[in-house]
């Protein structure tokens, strides 16, 4: 059999797992998204990403993927194949619909991707695809540019939308006969370097000084939402964790917000930086 391509796109080990498989495609998809990425070749890139994903994150699809590799696209890597197939401007949605909607063999059944027909018979004028938001904006709610077959706009992302959840909007999809179909949105949330949440709390790492964890004092800490002062008690441990109430997400369904968990971390001078009798006093006062 050939080599994986498909994970070669997304730079990871046949074997990986789901959660690995996800964190590749966000990574590479922030990496070569067309709004950040202007480099030449940067959006065929982002397309092969997509692809790659959309079949790997797909458990009958990778399961397909596994077992018949690279000969589904005639031992091509699916980059060639793709192009092969469309030129520069390949459609990925109908390369992965001709590749899983039949025309085969092997039994890879009618589970094409974006499908243009419904059950029915008739068309289907829906589009599907996956929309990257940074993190920010998954919990505050705004603005996102999406580009879909040549026309951008912006559309309304709700405050403390999960990851996962699908945005429908509405007569943005295909059209045909003086009908249209919608676009549904499937979320992906960018991780952030500063938060990481669960469910409606987040959490977030602070440094303190050594004299505010021994002795105590308050701090200032920026959250998404304002600035709050917090009070740290005398004797406060590196890892201790803080409760800011009403600091963390929207919970779409109540309105009501989680909370904000505050990790301390506590800064150690050096020791070349302290007055030098300071540091003799400590290094003669100081407990084992």
């Amino acid at each position: 059999m050939a080599g994986k391509s498909l994970y070669e796109t997304l730079g990871i080990a046949p074997g990986a797992s789901e959660e690995e498989i996800k964190r590749a495609y966000r990574k590479l998809a922030r990496k070569y998204h067309p709004d950040i990425n202007k480099e030449p070749g940067a959006e065929e890139k982002f397309k092969e990403i997509n692809a790659a994903y959309e079949v790997l994150s797909d458990p009958a699809k990778r399961q397909q993927y596994d077992q018949y590799g690279d000969s589904m696209f005639g031992n091509q890597s699916f980059h060639d194949f793709a192009r092969g197939q469309g030129g520069a401007d390949f459609d990925i949605n109908d390369i992965l619909n001709q590749v899983f909607g039949g025309g085969f063999g092997g039994g890879f059944g009618n589970r094409g991707f974006d499908s243009r027909f419904g059950f029915g018979g008739g068309p289907d004028l829906d589009i599907s695809a996956r929309l990257s938001i940074p993190f920010g904006v998954a919990v505050l709610g705004g603005k996102q540019s999406v580009a879909i077959e040549g026309d951008r706009f912006d559309i309304k992302i709700p405050a403390g939308i999960n990851e996962g959840e699908t945005l429908r909007v509405r007569g943005r999809g295909r059209k045909m006969s003086g009908q249209s179909g919608d676009l549904l949105l499937r979320i992906v949330i960018d991780p952030s370097d500063e938060y990481s949440r669960e469910g409606d709390d987040l959490q977030k790492e602070i440094t303190i000084p050594l004299k505010t964890a021994i002795f105590g004092g308050k701090v200032t800490v920026q959250t998404l939402y304002r600035e709050v002062s917090l009070k740290v008690p005398a004797g406060t441990r590196c890892g201790q964790r803080f409760r800011v109430r009403n600091e963390g997400v929207a919970n779409r369904k109540s309105g009501q917000k989680g909370d904000l968990y505050l990790k301390v971390q506590v800064a150690i001078p050096k020791a070349d930086s302290l007055d030098e009798q300071l540091k003799a006093l400590m290094e003669e006062k100081l407990p084992e």
